[in-house]
């Protein structure tokens, strides 16, 4: 796990070796064990180390292959990267290292972009191919490590994070206006945008080729994810149950290859119970960390928002070295300015608890094995999918389902709140974005199935990737690496061809509330049940105790929408309501304040929009120049 950084000056500027170091050096706390820069002519390829694998020198990047004409910047790990060594040796390669980096450059020089249909891992990363002078940028299927970059002129830079591109001195930051839009519809980027105009996001799952030949970058997609529901009734359940357990457990087990200590998050829940369950059996006295909330302001819902206490009984039940820490309200108004900068860009959700809980973890571990996945692929949101689960065709679908996602602000609340900018922006369709994540949608007349499966398919393109994103950076912040054994190649894979009889419970219910009119209900009805993940809770049931398991879904959430009425209302009123805010200079003062009064007089629960309008702030004091 490291930080990548790279210049290809597209018409054949030498590239200054100066400032690629200040771009791998704005970005040193992904990489404290080591920095390494390649430069030639026009390319200038940069590297900060954070040594998991083989700790010796002979992982210092950039690398080269043996005959100098690849050379490789690489961020992630490639969990299979032993079995392709095995390959890669029987094809004649010879390795000098214990490194899944040189893995990847000999698969590459061997398999070119198809070697990234081989790769079970996560990773970004950059390579020069001398030969042909063209540059190679890739990210994993899943898009857990994040690769910026800029096409500014003749100057193509990247990296990372947009610190990096940020240190170089041809980039002026400005807001993009339509990405701020987008942001504040779905509290997300569904499309490649960021709030830094210009600067784009490699997509997930996709490889770009740059040369002097072809400049323009051209994203091409290698995978993306096809959620199926078969209709063979014969199948088993049985045979399900266990090749899902086998797989499950295959997935943590790879997960667990390190020449570093590895711990887990121990939340109060099913996913990070069952890994650390599965991690505990081959890592004696393996480190769990959890994050708590101070419940003494808290009201309503938000009362039972603190796991400590199952996640302490895991903990007793794997016999972990267990760390907890526990968030009060004033907590979020210190962390914000260093959250902002790390975040770059506010993504979804309130993310100051992964802050600090990956700040504990990395007081002890340089790896850390997260839950996140689990939801998406297994159906952990039953309430949300319901809500579009009979339609008349796709249109109506979107309808239903981009109803929901408008996480902050509706069509006419956008129009009111943007008014500033509105001749700028108001061309935009928030519905149409919302439409575009679809690459293939389903004809008239689909089966309910398959309007859950779009919807797994949407949430796993979006939700799921904003939240990898933020997992990304709040723990990279902290020079801590993040696993994910839910997003392992062959566990995706069958869990996409799970039908949706074995996710869903309640769907048959739903169907029939829905086609007699009563869709609202039907949503209100089953939104807290026991319902979703059915098949992964019953091989989950083998490893954590009941208790657990027969929970209803609860998120990993401080208690804001009480602390932002209470506790935290005057940072709220000295933020937001300042004459200086910078977010003025962008939205309606009015209009905002209104929306934020509702939530402070107890009228709406405007929690969401809050904390964004927060973060959005101090976004613009530390990226915005005045």
């Amino acid at each position: 796990m490291c930080g990548i950084a790279g210049i290809f000056n597209l018409d054949g500027e030498p590239v200054s070796s100066v400032i690629l170091k200040k771009m791998t050096d704005a970005i040193a706390h992904r990489g404290p064990d080591g920095e390494g820069h390649w430069v030639q002519d026009s390319v200038g390829l940069g590297h900060r180390r954070l040594a998991i694998l083989d700790l010796s020198p002979a992982g210092h990047q950039p690398m080269a292959t043996i005959d100098g004409r690849f050379i490789l910047s690489f961020n992630g790990e490639i969990y299979n990267f032993n079995e392709l060594r095995i390959e890669l040796e029987a094809l004649g390669y010879q390795f000098h290292s214990r490194t899944d980096t040189e893995v990847l450059l000999y698969a590459y020089a061997a398999w070119g972009v198809r070697a990234l249909d081989r790769l079970n891992g996560m990773f970004a990363f950059a390579l020069w191919d001398r030969q042909q002078r063209e540059l190679i940028l890739a990210r994993d299927r899943y898009g857990i490590k994040p690769l910026y970059y800029l096409l500014q002129g003749n100057h193509f830079v990247f990296g990372s994070e947009v610190k990096a591109i940020l240190a170089h001195p041809l980039y002026q930051v400005q807001m993009d206006l339509e990405g701020l839009m987008e942001y504040f519809t779905f509290q997300n980027f569904f499309t490649d945008r960021t709030l830094f105009q210009g600067i784009r996001l490699l997509p997930s799952g996709t490889w770009m080729r740059l040369s002097l030949a072809s400049p323009e970058p051209q994203p091409h997609q290698y995978w993306d994810y096809h959620f199926t529901d078969p209709q063979d009734a014969s199948l088993d359940e049985r045979e399900y149950v266990e090749e899902l357990d086998r797989l499950f457990q295959q997935a943590v087990n790879r997960q667990l290859i390190s020449d570093v200590e590895i711990g887990a998050y121990l939340s109060g829940g099913m996913d990070s119970g069952s890994i650390t369950a599965i991690a505990a059996r081959q890592l004696p006295y393996l480190k769990s960390f959890t994050c708590g909330f101070d419940l003494n302001s808290a009201s309503g819902i938000e009362v039972n928002y603190d796991e400590r206490e199952p996640a302490e009984y895991m903990s007793y039940l794997f016999k972990t070295e267990h760390y907890e820490m526990v968030l009060k309200a004033g907590d979020m108004e210190r962390v914000l300015p260093r959250l902002a900068w790390h975040l770059e860009e506010p993504r979804v959700g309130q993310s100051y608890p992964n802050f600090y809980v990956a700040q504990l973890a990395g007081k002890f571990v340089k790896v850390v094995l997260s839950g996140s996945g689990g939801d998406e692929l297994f159906a952990g949101y039953p309430w949300r999918y319901y809500r579009a689960v009979v339609n008349d065709n796709f249109d109506h679908y979107v309808d239903q389902y981009f109803g929901f996602w408008q996480r902050l602000l509706s069509p006419d609340e956008l129009k009111t709140v943007f008014q500033p900018i509105w001749g700028e922006v108001g061309h935009l369709s928030t519905r149409e974005i919302f439409k575009g994540v679809f690459r293939q949608p389903v004809q008239d007349l689909a089966r309910p199935e398959d309007y859950i499966n779009h919807s797994l398919y949407f949430e796993a393109r979006t939700f799921l990737h904003g939240l990898l994103i933020v997992e990304d950076k709040l723990s990279m912040a902290h020079g801590l690496e993040t696993r994910v054994p839910f997003l392992d190649n062959d566990l995706v894979d069958f869990a996409m061809q799970i039908p949706v009889r074995l996710k869903l419970g309640n769907l048959r219910e739903v169907i029939r509330l829905n086609e007699n009119d009563r869709g609202n209900k039907a949503v209100r009805y089953f939104q807290k049940t026991k319902d979703g993940k059915l098949l992964l809770r019953k091989i989950m049931g083998r490893y954590i105790p009941p208790v657990v398991t027969e929970r209803e879904k609860q998120g990993f959430s401080a208690p804001d929408a009480s602390w932002f009425k209470g506790e935290s209302i005057d940072y709220v009123r000295r933020k937001l309501y300042n004459h200086y805010s910078r977010l003025y200079d962008f939205l309606d003062r009015k209009a905002v304040q209104d929306l934020i009064g509702e939530h402070l007089e107890g009228h709406q629960n405007r929690r969401l929009l809050i904390w964004s309008l927060l973060n959005v702030e101090e976004w613009c004091r530390q990226f915005l120049k005045a």
